[in-house]
């Protein structure tokens, strides 16, 4: 049996082998099976929580989304990047003939056959989301975006042996310091904190020779982390949102209402020109997101006129309306789910499927408000400054 990409680690008595592997990777899904049949651990940890379990076991289960309810509970963001992420891997695995995945399946397969105990170790795929998306900004969740949709329609091929390198540690500290230097503060919420989640859960697995099936990026934090004792609570805990933004996601509006308020008392006509000012910026930048993303025209109107309201208000987003009118109106039929794993490799199918066009709709409809309001907000101080002082 190869020990390539395999590590053994003894830790208070139990015996612990850690499979490196790649997640698209023919290789890696055999010499799990190898491994496994061979060791006969009493436990096996897969890299997977229950979401993504259940989506492996009942693949047709995504099929009954309600997407009214997913932007009701204001998850059409995350549920975006998930989809990105995905299909990004899918585009890999259809490369290679083989499912995305493949090697967490073999090894829930393979500790099924043996009988040992299957452990799924990995954090709550939503928190990982939230946490990720809550620590780049708002310039790095632009900036992220933009790299996973170039992922998803490169052209560009990856061959199985550059697939296997990534397996290999002078590789993965590479990949590291990348992702670093891009993203700094996504390091710790995608690798570090599942590192030592991962760990934990790993060191707890009943019995005491245990497998486990990683992605070879988290074996050398593992390694580390698994002799420290990690609070799973805490790490499964949403990040408490700083207290910064919402003053002065508050405090805009006030200044902004404040200021429209004043010139209506002092100067009518200015103030219907700061009111025209900040509808127009507002409204404009939120249908032309809405348009962006094919929406319906009733859902471009609604982002124009709800985006200089909800800009006002903290608690609302533009693009919650504008999706929900468009889900109403481009209700997503059976086809559209059945086909979705297909049509987000294409930039044509990411805009023609409904449910991704949806999302594309609260998602643009959101950035084009947000645009609008720092537009719109700076005119409406220009000339309010303008009149008071000119």
């Amino acid at each position: 049996m190869s020990e390539e990409n395999i590590t053994r680690l003894s830790l208070d008595g139990k015996e612990i082998i850690l499979i490196g592997t790649a997640h698209v990777s023919k290789l890696s899904a055999e010499q799990v099976k190898e491994v496994i049949e061979a060791e006969k651990p009493d436990s096996v940890c897969v890299e997977l929580d229950e979401q993504r379990y259940s989506s492996i076991i009942d693949g047709n289960k995504w099929k009954e989304m309600d997407i009214f309810k997913v932007i009701k509970e204001k998850k059409a963001t995350l549920l975006l990047m998930n989809l990105i992420i995905s299909s990004f891997q899918r585009k890999m695995a259809k490369q290679f003939g083989i499912k995305p995945g493949q090697e967490m399946i073999q090894g829930i397969e393979s500790a099924k056959e043996i009988g040992a105990d299957l452990v799924l170790a990995d954090r709550n795929i939503q928190i990982t989301f939230a946490r990720i998306w809550n620590g780049v900004g708002l310039t790095g969740r632009a900036k992220l975006m933009m790299q996973l949709f170039y992922g998803i329609f490169s052209k560009d091929d990856i061959s199985e042996e550059e697939l296997e390198k990534m397996k290999s540690q002078d590789m993965l500290n590479s990949m590291l310091r990348e992702l670093t230097e891009s993203f700094p503060r996504l390091k710790k919420p995608l690798i570090d904190e599942r590192d030592q989640f991962l760990a934990q859960k790993i060191k707890t697995a009943p019995g005491n020779k245990i497998v486990a099936v990683l992605g070879a990026a988290h074996i050398p934090g593992i390694k580390e982390e698994i002799h420290r004792d990690h609070d799973l609570e805490r790490l499964s805990k949403k990040p408490p949102k700083s207290i910064t933004p919402a003053l002065i996601g508050w405090m805009i509006p006030l200044l902004i209402l404040g200021m429209i308020g004043y010139m209506f008392y002092a100067n009518p006509d200015v103030g219907v020109n700061l009111t025209m000012s900040w509808i127009l910026w507002n409204g404009i930048f939120a249908a032309i997101g809405a348009a962006i993303a094919l929406g319906h025209p009733l859902a471009i109107i609604t982002s124009f006129v709800i985006a200089p309201f909800t800009s006002l208000y903290p608690l609302l987003a533009a693009g919650w309306f504008s999706g929900l009118v468009e889900a109403y109106f481009r209700r997503p039929k059976v086809s559209d789910f059945e086909t979705l794993s297909d049509d987000v490799f294409t930039f044509k199918g990411f805009w023609s499927n409904k449910v991704t066009r949806i999302l594309l709709v609260v998602v643009l409809t959101n950035l084009g408000s947000t645009l609008g309001t720092i537009i719109g907000g700076a005119d409406v101080f220009r000339l309010f400054f303008q009149n008071i002082f000119g």
